[in-house]
């Protein structure tokens, strides 16, 4: 439930973010007549987005034995790829993004066409949906449906809480930081879906274990324990990996954590 919280919080507040930059360029010039295909645009790409994850969810559940774990090894493989793309695009564009948004949206009103401004926010909000429901089919994995549907509502609401009171100026939030912090815990995050893909390919017999278990914790913590239960939805804790889960999560994390905080020295020089 964390997990997909946490997900549905950033990237809800992505989306929060985007929806109220345009409805303060519109404010500001004096157009709120735009309002209405601004909305008209969110609320298509939410039940698009909606749409999507729950053909997810039925390909997934109509899938058995082999074929059903290549399936969710290369659905998780896929949404490290999206989260990780994501992470360092947002860290890239946290400074910028509202300056060229703003610039986006007064060249659609100077057009006075409220087509554009549909479109424009569509494919904003589009984009984080498809991303989110990419992730919480990949987290739902490791858990419950209960689950995974209580952690988005709760990491949605938060994030529009969030988006509201900035928009209002009740809320002063450090977005550089936030999503600095963020993007560590969505790093290890990705590295459990690694570990989960290859734990997936290790079964389906495509990615050899080598060695199974490489070492076994359960003893100490155990996997269906609740911080053990935690552990593995946030962070891909398994007490007894293979060889080749162990190796696929150290890769990733050492390898992307790296590369974050050598961007950060990169934008700070």
């Amino acid at each position: 439930m964390i997990a997909s919280a946490l997900l549905s919080l950033r990237e809800g507040l992505e989306a929060a973010l985007i929806i109220g930059i345009v409805l303060g360029v519109l404010r500001k010039s004096g157009r709120p007549d735009l309002n209405r295909p601004l909305w008209a645009g969110v609320i298509s790409a939410f039940i698009l987005s909606i749409i999507a994850a729950l053909v997810l969810r039925a390909v997934d559940e109509e899938l058995e034995g082999k074929t059903e774990q290549i399936f969710e090894g290369v659905t998780l493989i896929l949404a490290t790829g999206v989260l990780t793309w994501m992470i360092f695009w947002m860290r890239s564009q946290s400074r910028s993004m509202k300056s060229q948004l703003e610039s986006h949206v007064n060249k659609v009103t100077s057009l006075g066409g409220s087509g554009g401004l549909f479109f424009l926010a569509f494919i904003a909000v589009l984009r984080e949906g498809i991303e989110l429901s990419l992730y919480l089919t990949a987290a739902s994995l490791t858990l419950t449906g209960i689950q995974t549907l209580v952690g988005a509502v709760s990491g949605l609401a938060i994030a529009g809480l969030l988006g509201f009171l900035i928009y209002t100026s009740a809320l002063r939030l450090n977005l550089q930081r936030f999503f600095q912090i963020t993007g560590v815990l969505l790093i290890l995050f990705a590295a459990g879906l690694i570990a989960h893909s290859v734990a997936e390919f290790n079964e389906a017999g495509i990615i050899p274990a080598v060695i199974s278990p490489i070492w076994n914790l359960n003893p100490v913590l155990n996997d269906h324990s609740v911080i053990g239960t935690i552990f593995s939805t946030l962070f891909g804790y398994h007490g007894s990996p293979s060889l080749t889960e162990a190796l696929g999560y150290a890769s990733y994390v050492l390898i992307t954590l790296w590369l974050f905080v050598r961007a950060k020295k990169l934008q700070t020089a």
